[in-house]
């Protein structure tokens, strides 16, 4: 007897040849042609089976379903966890064969535009969902990946939660929300920095909502994940290159664009290459409060991580320095912790070289009374 996942294989085969999209009647009749002898139970399992491997995410769409999902991660057909918010959780969910997430990946592959078989082992793109939501797509296939097809799915919805919100949830107090209003209102630069999934994003659109009305953001981004509830805000995002090769725009290219937008603040998605040149330059040269987000566990790291990225562009470390500590005011550090996120330093940079200092931390609050920063908290 026919296995299921050949005649499924054999099914898809004979639809992706009709000239035009079946209707349901249709398909039915090509499962029991390619079937024989089935019983109305299988060929509704099969049914499934074609819908869920040819829709949207397919048998994960569950998982993405569940509150508060970030992340949704595939192992071979065997593994799949989530976070959601608290770390890694398995779900009791079977996903077939390894031939079954292989072609799951390669679909989700071919929606972001990319190829991925053996000579294309690996890929990297994002999937634009009917709600508005994005889910970043990475898959490797085996023999690179040892366990089997190994899919890694984030989903991005568009940060757009206030201050308030943050406080309720757990993530500020009202003493490190206010002290946030009072960064915003100086037009303080600031550097919002922490590990994957740490909700850096989703501070940076709730501090730029907190922006008066009558400036003008604009948003530089690799996707589209900033939403701040601020009228005047304009997004730009970057693009890949096509399969020759040509016509990437960059961060780089969009920040040169974006100065000539007449803007008040221009602010980096997540600053992760040579483009930090250009971001330095202006918010040295008249652009105020500015701002972006990197990836740094602590604020101690900053500056190395600084160093490392205007490499990229070709700046030394000396010019880096200088230009560091004169266009950055305060940095911010959230952290992923079993707790859910949380805002977990304040901080700032000083001197030249620049070093960074701890102002205020989660655990022991002000911590050097010495800085600026230290003033606005209440007393």
């Amino acid at each position: 007897m026919i296995t299921q996942d050949a005649l499924l294989e054999q099914v898809q085969r004979v639809l992706a040849g009709l000239p035009e999209h079946p209707t349901s009647p249709e398909v039915v009749r090509v499962i029991r042609e390619q079937a024989g002898v089935i019983s109305d139970e299988e060929v509704i399992a099969v049914l499934r089976r074609l819908r869920s491997e040819s829709v949207g995410i397919g048998p994960l769409e569950g998982a993405l379903a569940l509150p508060g999902v970030t992340d949704v991660l595939v192992n071979g057909p065997r593994e799949v966890w989530i976070d959601r918010g608290g770390g890694l959780e398995q779900l009791d969910l079977d996903l077939g064969s390894e031939e079954a997430v292989r072609r799951l990946a390669a679909r989700l592959a071919l929606q972001c535009g990319r190829r991925l078989d053996d000579a294309q082992p690996f890929v990297d793109g994002c999937i634009t969902r009917d709600d508005g939501s994005i889910i970043r797509i990475h898959a490797v296939l085996p023999p690179l990946a040892d366990s089997g097809t190994c899919l890694s799915m984030r989903i991005l919805r568009q940060a757009s939660l206030t201050l308030d919100d943050l406080v309720a949830g757990g993530t500020l107090t009202a003493d490190t929300a206010a002290v946030l209003r009072t960064i915003v209102a100086q037009r303080r630069a600031f550097l919002v920095v922490g590990g994957t999934g740490s909700g850096k994003t989703t501070l940076l659109a709730a501090m730029l909502g907190e922006v008066t009305a009558d400036q003008r953001i604009i948003c530089i981004e690799d996707t589209a994940e900033l939403n701040p509830a601020h009228p005047g805000t304009v997004n730009l995002i970057t693009r890949s290159a096509n399969v020759e090769g040509a016509g990437a725009i960059t961060m780089s290219d969009l920040l040169k664009q974006a100065m000539r937008m007449r803007p008040d603040r221009i602010v980096l998605g997540e600053i992760r290459g040579a483009e930090v040149v250009e971001l330095l330059a202006a918010l040295n040269t008249g652009h105020e409060g500015g701002a972006g987000t990197i990836h740094a566990n602590s604020i101690t790291e900053v500056p190395a991580r600084m160093e490392a990225l205007a490499a990229l562009g070709g700046l030394t470390r000396d010019a880096l320095h200088s230009q560091l500590a004169a266009a950055l005011d305060v940095v911010i550090v959230m952290r992923h912790t079993p707790q859910g996120r949380r805002l977990a330093q304040l901080g700032v940079l000083r001197g030249n070289p620049v070093e960074a200092h701890v102002v205020w931390d989660w655990e022991h609050g002000v911590v050097d009374g010495d800085a600026e920063v230290a003033t606005w908290f209440p007393r």
